[in-house]
């Protein structure tokens, strides 16, 4: 098979010298390259952190070359490259398990003089007027202002382009990860998920048990728990046997 691979987190820039961020490093997307390498696919991956596949061997001949990696950090590097490859049709099969941002700074304000905000009311006052908040800009926006506020939008999700607007018909594989909910909450809002994003699989976890455990599925119409240590075999696995069975049907 030919694989893509995104893995990492994305940055959503304030200004020139800061962001917001995550906290995954793309180790999942990592283990599940090192896999796919050692099982004789060739991948494509895209990651905030390439230096935790500087272990892949990377043939100098490029014919010989089945790991190709691309290096982003924002989320708009990642959804220029997701839509490039995506749309070259020469993937069998996308794993999407980048952690992107789910939210996009859209500006930055800082109350004007007599402006405040009342942290008993939650409302903005004035003391002798109307309250406003001017906007501020700049390569890197100073630090002397008592306080910022980030005017945050929603990002575009790029799972859900995948499909629909960039026209990939092979097999895809989306994560989900959820926080303080119950095994059976997780299960129920993971299938939502994947039939949402046509996806043939869904990996899903929560923060509490995500360095322990995934679920996987559907396979055989229900989702599996595996180790971690297990996941990316057991997903490899599940899409060659995805990918046989269609091949035989069709042929």
């Amino acid at each position: 098979m030919k694989l893509l691979i995104t893995a990492g987190n994305t940055q959503a820039p304030i200004d020139r010298v800061r962001v917001v961020t995550n906290i995954f490093t793309g180790r999942t997307g990592a283990m599940l390259a090192r896999t796919a390498w050692a099982r004789g696919h060739s991948t494509t991956v895209l990651t905030s952190h390439p230096e935790t596949l500087a272990d892949l061997p990377i043939p100098a001949d490029e014919l010989a070359r089945r790991v190709t990696i691309l290096p982003y950090q924002t989320f708009d590097q990642l959804a220029e490259l997701m839509q490039q490859h995506v749309k070259s049709g020469e993937y069998d099969a996308i794993i999407h398990s980048a952690a992107v941002s789910d939210f996009l700074c859209a500006g930055v304000y800082a109350p004007e003089n007599g402006t405040f905000f009342n942290a008993r009311t939650n409302q903005w006052e004035h003391r002798v007027g109307t309250p406003e908040l001017g906007e501020r800009r700049g390569g890197k926006i100073k630090s002397h202002e008592p306080e910022l506020w980030f005017r945050m939008v929603r990002a575009p999700k790029l799972i859900d382009r995948i499909r629909s607007a960039w026209g990939f018909r092979g097999l895809l594989v989306k994560f989900k990860l959820e926080v303080g909910i119950t095994d059976a909450e997780l299960l129920q809002v993971a299938e939502k998920s994947r039939q949402e994003s046509q996806a043939d699989l869904m990996v899903a976890n929560t923060l509490e048990g995500s360095a322990h455990s995934a679920y996987v599925g559907p396979i055989q119409n229900r989702y599996e728990r595996v180790t971690r240590r297990e996941l990316a075999d057991y997903l490899m696995l599940a899409l060659e046997l995805i990918q046989r069975y269609q091949g035989a049907r069709h042929g």
